[in-house]
């Protein structure tokens, strides 16, 4: 990890800069994988799998089959843990919708907006190297709120051929429609493109490496919507004197074993604490079963001292973390200056890892900067809003004749005469 005492702010964007790579070695090779796809369908999915992955496949749909073969094989235990999930993210992302609101903008003229579900969705669940069941949770229990007619879920297959058993579980336990053995770009070309087993969708949402961003970045600019670019996971850890370090390493490495490619930060006002908590790194990290990946991931994290924890919660603003925690004993009010981040965590006893699993909030959230102008994933992410209107004679007669000289001033003369073939028949012209 890479030591900062005091930087001045001028080498903020250095410290700040994500491990990615080149895009001028990325776009073309996911272009190309995309394009195959499009030409190819399911032979194309098929093959890229075996030269991509390693993986021979003969079909990439799950079959009925597979799916009770997982019911026996999750445990009882891991069944009753992911129900609790279930419960909490369904209780979180339930409170989000809106009440219908009328709202009269003159005497007569009502406008207001309904919601309504984007009919076809797509989700993409990383698998390369853990199978993340959890992130099955945070993207389809909202998908089913919101009243998604098909949900498609793709994600790597395993060695063997099949998807991991919690993960085809969980997806059939929320009632995912379609679940595909394909993972990287070419699962993100079947979902935008659809092939003959995997049916196009009209949005894409779900985390991934820089090959599923790119491809979800490539694809929107043509037939269908994305969440986000959501990329290597990152926290940032704004601590103070008091803070426990055996918490905070065991934090930053909860992170740092999802991949090689992804980026912690310490950021403290106490010039003592990086010590104590590398030290505990140090310590905790052969305990892990990850932790060749977590000490390729620490090669790209960083440990900084600032002035004050003023400072460090700009330098955070500034850094837009995907989590953010707050391990300070002012956490509550810190918040408050929270502007860029995906998701923050406050006090000692608020690990980010409730926040993958089990608290409730959605932890499919914006990398890589992205905190700046994106949010993470929510029951609207699945959800149009379309405006209705209803205008009376009454109220037509108020802003009519504004409509006219408006549309006149534009030279959009049949705008004007709408309204005045209106105006006309009720007797106010």
């Amino acid at each position: 990890m890479k030591f900062y005492s005091n930087p001045a702010r001028t080498l903020w964007d250095d410290i700040s800069r994500r491990p990615r790579m080149s895009r001028d070695d990325l776009f073309p090779r996911v272009r190309s994988i995309l394009d195959a796809v499009k030409r190819e369908g399911d032979e194309a999915l098929i093959r890229l799998t075996g030269e991509l992955d390693g993986v021979a496949l003969s079909s990439v749909v799950c079959r009925e089959k597979e799916f009770e073969d997982a019911a026996v094989n999750v445990s009882l235990q891991l069944k009753g843990d992911i129900r609790l999930a279930i419960a909490n993210v369904r209780a979180f992302h339930h409170a989000q919708k809106e009440e219908i609101r009328v709202v009269e903008t003159q005497k007569g003229v009502r406008c207001w907006r309904e919601a309504r579900a984007i009919e076809k969705v797509g989700l993409y669940v990383p698998g390369g190297t853990a199978p993340l069941f959890s992130s099955v949770v945070m993207l389809a229990v909202p998908a089913v709120l919101a009243g998604c007619s098909e949900i498609v879920l793709c994600s790597p297959p395993q060695k063997d051929g099949s998807l991991h058993p919690a993960i085809l579980w969980t997806a059939r336990e929320i009632g995912v429609t379609t679940v595909c053995k394909i993972g990287g770009a070419q699962a993100i070309a079947a979902m935008a493109y659809g092939t003959a087993s995997v049916p196009a969708v009209y949005k894409i949402l779900g985390p991934g490496n820089q090959y599923v961003t790119a491809a979800k970045l490539l694809v929107s600019t043509e037939e269908v919507a994305i969440d986000m670019p959501a990329g290597p996971s990152e926290v940032l850890v704004i601590a103070d004197g008091k803070a426990d370090p055996e918490f905070i390493a065991s934090d930053l490495l909860s992170q740092a074993e999802h991949g090689t490619d992804s980026q912690v930060l310490l950021v403290t006002d106490d010039p003592r604490l990086p010590e104590r908590v590398h030290a505990e790194i140090r310590r905790q990290l052969p305990l892990l079963g990850r932790a060749d990946i977590a000490e390729a991931a620490l090669e790209n994290s960083k440990l900084l001292v600032l002035k004050n924890l003023d400072e460090c919660m700009e330098f955070s603003n500034h850094y837009a973390p995907e989590h953010l925690i707050l391990h300070t004993e002012n956490a509550d009010k810190l918040s408050k200056k929270v502007v860029n981040a995906g998701s923050v965590f406050l006090g000692e006893y608020t690990p980010e890892s409730a926040g993958d699993y089990a608290s409730g909030t959605n932890h499919t959230l914006p990398t890589a900067a992205f905190a700046r102008n994106y949010s993470g994933v929510s029951l609207d992410s699945y959800l149009k809003k379309v405006t209705f209107q209803t205008i009376s004679p009454k109220g037509l007669s108020l802003i009519g004749p504004a409509i006219e000289h408006m549309a006149a001033a534009e030279g959009l003369d049949a705008h004007k005469l709408a309204v005045t073939k209106r105006l006309n028949k009720i007797g106010k012209r």
